[in-house]
C-alpha cells in the first residue's frame, strides 16, 4: 500500500484564517502606569508586544482604572465594556 494511504490524516487547515496577537487589559493597565494613554499598533511594536504586521486583539482579562484610547484590529465584548467603563475609547482598525 502506498505511503500516503498508510499515514493518518488529521484536521483541516483553513488558509483564510486570521491569526491575532492577544493582549489583555491587565497588560494595558501596567503600561498606563508608565504614563501611556493612547495605544496603537506602533506603540505595541515599540513595547515589544507585537510584530510590525501582527493583527492585535484586546481581551478582557484584568481591569482598567484610567481612561485610555486603544486602536486594535479586534476587541472582545468584555474588553470594550471595561475600556468604556473606565472612560476610554476602543477604536477598531
Amino acid at each position: 500500500m502506498p505511503l500516503q494511504r498508510r499515514v493518518p490524516k488529521f484536521g483541516f487547515k483553513n488558509i483564510n484564517r486570521v491569526e491575532y496577537k492577544a493582549i489583555n487589559l491587565d497588560v494595558l493597565a501596567g503600561l498606563t502606569e508608565g504614563g501611556a494613554t493612547t495605544f496603537d499598533n506602533a506603540f505595541f511594536v515599540q513595547a515589544g508586544l507585537a510584530s510590525k504586521n501582527a493583527k492585535i486583539k484586546v481581551l478582557g482579562r484584568g481591569e482598567l482604572t484610567t481612561a485610555v484610547e486603544v486602536h486594535a484590529h479586534a476587541f472582545s465584548k468584555s474588553a470594550v465594556e471595561a475600556i468604556e467603563k473606565a472612560g476610554g475609547k476602543a477604536v477598531t482598525l
